[in-house]
């Protein structure tokens, strides 16, 4: 006799799409077990799926949220423009196994007479916020939002959006849930161009130039771990390596106090954030190394402290 077991209650035997809020309340108060979260804008790349295939190693169901979240787009960016193709995205996670796709529409979230808004004081001042103003009050608006949606058991974000996930984190410590912000490693293309749903804006003769974003990282790093440790010196390393592309138009280079995410002046005395943004055609491409420690390392600890070691 031949004797099947069912699969879990809390594993759904397909993919179920829900874009109604209400009914993602309804559907997380029936989950069981450990629950894995990975937000998204969408237009899904093998970094998305890293963060996916992660969520499903580690949890017994996996939710993915699919939004372009209008409020963390400033005037003049690329909100009508960002790359969308919901059907393509549905398939690539189910493929992966994905249990839950929340994909609402923006007034399902924002609806008109909307005033709510979660924004952190310090860590959004720096970098991406500094030049993106109400950037970052829109991702921990949303971010906060699918928390109370899905209440995750754990949450996973991308290594490339480095202020974001460290924003996040402080975010997770200061409002008291209670889950688990997993920081994924950056997943590159052969030429080290850091995986990007607006890499699509680059022609191919661009996406080859823009490869230079990660040789400039790759310098600062290398003199990093040859005993380097003056910033202005890395800074310049990696400002030489964009002036010798001709289409690299450099936002900034950075190299940042991790804990701050405040510009380091001269000495480096613990672990730092060299980022960098440079506009190459339409594009504009942000990416980072992390020195000193990782992602992994630097999660055992409490933000704000440091790692011992």
């Amino acid at each position: 006799m031949t004797v099947t077991h069912p699969a879990p209650p809390t594993r759904s035997p397909v993919l179920t799409l829900i874009e109604d809020p209400a009914k993602m309340h309804e559907v997380r108060r029936r989950l069981r077990g450990e629950i894995g979260l990975v937000p998204t804008m969408g237009y899904l790349h093998d970094g998305h799926l890293s963060l996916v295939r992660r969520a499903r190693a580690e949890n017994d169901v996996v939710i993915t949220t699919i939004f372009v979240n209008p409020t963390q787009f400033g005037p003049g960016e690329d909100l009508d423009a960002y790359p969308r193709d919901l059907p393509r995205d549905l398939a690539l996670l189910e493929q992966e196994g994905v249990d839950i796709v929340f994909a609402p529409a923006a007034e399902a979230l924002y609806p008109p007479g909307y005033q709510t808004w979660v924004e952190l004081s310090e860590l959004p001042r720096h970098l991406e916020g500094a030049r993106r103003p109400g950037h970052f009050r829109g991702v921990t608006t949303i971010v906060t939002k699918l928390f109370n949606l899905t209440r995750p058991t754990r949450a996973y974000f991308g290594q490339k959006d480095a202020q974001q996930a460290l924003i996040l984190r402080r975010l997770v410590e200061d409002l008291n849930y209670d889950l688990e912000l997993v920081i994924c490693p950056t997943m590159r293309e052969a030429s080290g161009l850091a995986m990007s749903s607006r890499n699509t804006y680059l022609t191919p003769e661009e996406r080859r130039r823009a490869a230079v974003l990660y040789r400039a990282l790759c310098a600062a790093r290398d003199a990093y771990l040859a005993g380097e440790r003056d910033a202005r010196r890395l800074r310049r390393l990696m400002q030489d390596t964009l002036d010798a592309e001709p289409l690299a138009q450099t936002e900034y280079v950075s190299i940042a106090d991790l804990a701050t995410l405040e510009e380091v002046p001269a000495q480096i005395r613990g672990p730092v954030l060299a980022s960098l943004a440079v506009r190459i055609g339409k594009a504009r491409l942000i990416d980072n190394l992390w020195l000193g420690t990782s992602p992994e390392e630097w999660g055992k600890t409490r933000p704000g402290s440091q790692p011992v070691g």
